[in-house]
């Protein structure tokens, strides 16, 4: 069965996932290329944030892909840095075609490590517009790869236009949170474990009540 056609209380576990990166780096179509595989070429800057919801089955568990996205503009910051808090994946973009946004992902990482994101934040660093190679690459995949190791993330260059590596990147980031957390489930007390199921991802040892690492099952974590 499709998960997406699932009851949304029959998921087993919730995932936070950020997308952050300065403004015009292409987060927005990069999350509608994956969640419904549209792109607009006249999508306009995020406003604070915006929520997508991605039912997935990884490995026949079903999961409930909470992927936040965020406005790269300054004037935005002091907000969605309290939407970091409980994350436990993130995408971190700039735009191969610009070198500035790379050298800006430093600052965002910083943030994402500094605002309450869970301590095994599993990160990924995207170079996005890999259809703009040929005559307006700013940005080396060497470079972007060293950076990448040095920082302990991940790293693949996608392209929201043509589709190239979007469904690998989230994928990826998905089954690696997934198979570096859920092994810590047998660590977990019962009670922990409840809170587990369908309700958190939030690994520590103070869960609160019934408020979760997400925040409730259907609202906002701010």
């Amino acid at each position: 069965m499709d998960p997406n056609t699932q009851d949304e209380n029959s998921y087993d576990y919730v995932f936070k996932i950020v997308i952050v990166g300065d403004s015009g780096v292409g987060k927005t179509n990069l999350l509608g290329r994956f969640v419904h595989d549209t792109f607009d070429l006249s999508s306009k800057s995020t406003i604070g944030l915006d929520l997508n919801i991605k039912n997935m089955k990884v490995k026949d568990k079903l999961v409930r892909v909470q992927l936040w996205d965020t406005a790269g503009q300054e004037r935005y910051r002091s907000i969605t840095k309290r939407y970091y808090r409980g994350s436990v994946g993130a995408l971190l973009v700039y735009d191969i075609t610009r070198h500035d946004t790379f050298e800006d992902i430093i600052r965002w990482l910083n943030e994402i490590r500094m605002n309450d994101a869970h301590p095994e934040t599993v990160i990924m660093l995207v170079g996005n517009k890999s259809d703009l190679e040929q005559d307006q690459r700013a940005v080396s995949q060497d470079e972007a790869a060293k950076f990448a190791k040095d920082h302990g993330l991940m790293f693949m260059e996608t392209s929201a236009l043509d589709r190239s590596n979007v469904n690998d990147a989230f994928d990826t980031l998905i089954h690696q949170i997934f198979d570096k957390l859920s092994s810590r489930l047998t660590t977990l007390s019962d009670k922990q474990a409840m809170l587990m199921r369908g309700e958190t991802i939030k690994l520590d040892h103070t869960p609160s009540s019934t408020t979760t690492a997400t925040g409730s099952q259907n609202g906002c974590a701010c």
